[in-house]
């Protein structure tokens, strides 16, 4: 006779070693650890806790045993990791990067049952005093904390000993991105322009600042992208090239990444030269299904964001020669998207426009991270408040 399958109060079909309380409605989900140990969890809502029994299974899968007396640091941030399954290439090897600074550190071989506040602290305080950037700690952080919250919700450990800020502890040593000014833009654009040797560059450099394409996503564009009839682009995918000289193309970095741009004369005509003049992608050749991109090399493969940092880097050194008082200058393709952000935040155009122009999946990234309002255009609004109010004060 075939067993009667157990369903919850809303019909619904429930998997092995799942239950929902009568008491209460609550779910639980019911298994057995790496030392044959019964354990649950519990939640509200059945969605939620199919989640958590995958993390259970990934965890299993991993072959690590969490429960383990003598776990280390090591073990527990591989058992972590080994349940972040589909990420991308770059994730990947930003992983690895984390991977070697914790084993490099000396602190992974730690026992995670031992470390307490002070240890984690020193910890990141350390690998500061060693040389490693504060973005790279933030990253470390970010791997690490999640991964002693792990153990602590499968009660291997009282506490996450990484649950304070940054703040305080180790210094933010990034430096503030800046958009270019209005006459710092002008006088590039006129060295690109007229430059005997960079001005070959020039209709690259018109895109990415009248665009604020993140420079993969220009790199990603190919003929049928480009509607020049209409002036727009469709921005739908990311192309580039691994260390080991592999080309690839993977989707937009956020769902709000795939979108409609549209485009001024200017960047209109900077295509249409690209467009004119570019090398022909070898027939019959494609990247993941991928050909007829834009931007192609002196070899006939796609340029890719190497590409254009080099272009800049190489031009910049000409143009701080004839500019000796713009010899701190400096320009990347993200400088460019920054100041494109900074440029319509400047205009007047309203926040959820630029969100939309640049691919962001939360306003609040468009507004804190990118747009910087000028003292100059403070002044100029504070004038023209003040400019209205005195006008209806004569006006009564």
């Amino acid at each position: 006779m075939q067993a009667k399958k157990k369903k919850d109060n809303r019909g619904r079909v429930l998997w092995t070693g799942e239950s929902q309380r009568k008491s209460d409605l609550i779910y639980q989900y019911r298994y057995t650890d790496e030392n044959h140990n019964r354990r649950y969890i519990y939640n509200a809502d059945l969605d939620v806790l199919r989640k958590m029994e995958e993390t259970i299974v990934k965890k299993k899968e991993s072959g690590l045993n969490l429960a383990k007396p003598k776990l280390t640091v090591n073990e527990l941030v591989d058992s972590y990791l080994a349940t972040k399954q589909g990420v991308r290439y770059n994730t990947k090897k930003g992983y690895a990067t984390i991977r070697r600074h914790i084993k490099e550190s000396g602190f992974g071989d730690r026992r995670i049952n031992e470390i307490k506040v002070s240890d984690a602290k020193f910890f990141l305080t350390e690998l500061q005093a060693n040389g490693i950037g504060y973005s790279t700690i933030t990253s470390i952080r970010g791997v690490i904390k999640p991964a002693f919250q792990m153990a602590f919700e499968d009660d291997i450990i009282s506490r996450n000993p990484f649950l304070f800020g940054l703040k305080g502890v180790v210094n933010n040593t990034t430096k503030e991105r800046k958009a270019l000014t209005i006459e710092q833009q002008a006088l590039l654009l006129e060295f690109f322009r007229t430059d005997k040797t960079y001005k070959k560059y020039y209709d690259d450099l018109v895109v990415l600042l009248g665009t604020g394409l993140r420079v993969s996503e220009f790199c990603g564009l190919t003929l049928k992208d480009i509607d020049l009839e209409n002036c727009s682009i469709d921005v739908n995918k990311q192309l580039h090239r691994t260390r080991e000289g592999e080309y690839y193309v993977e989707k937009t970095k956020t769902k709000s990444g795939c979108r409609v741009l549209p485009i001024t004369s200017d960047v209109r005509a900077a295509l249409e030269h690209l467009v004119a003049k570019r090398k022909k992608f070898p027939a019959g050749e494609s990247i993941d299904g991928f050909n007829n991109f834009i931007g192609i090399d002196k070899n006939k493969n796609p340029k890719v964001a190497l590409h254009y940092e080099n272009e800049l880097r190489w031009a910049l050194k000409k143009f701080r020669k004839k500019y000796l008082e713009l010899e701190e200058f400096n320009v990347t393709p993200h400088v460019l998207r920054h100041t494109f952000c900074t440029n319509c935040e400047s205009s007047g155009m309203d926040i959820k426009s630029v969100q939309y122009l640049m691919g962001h999946s939360d306003a609040r990234i468009t507004a804190d991270v990118y747009s910087h309002a000028r003292f100059e255009n403070v002044v100029a609004s504070l004038n023209t408040v003040s400019d209205l109010i005195y006008e209806k004060i004569e006006a009564a």
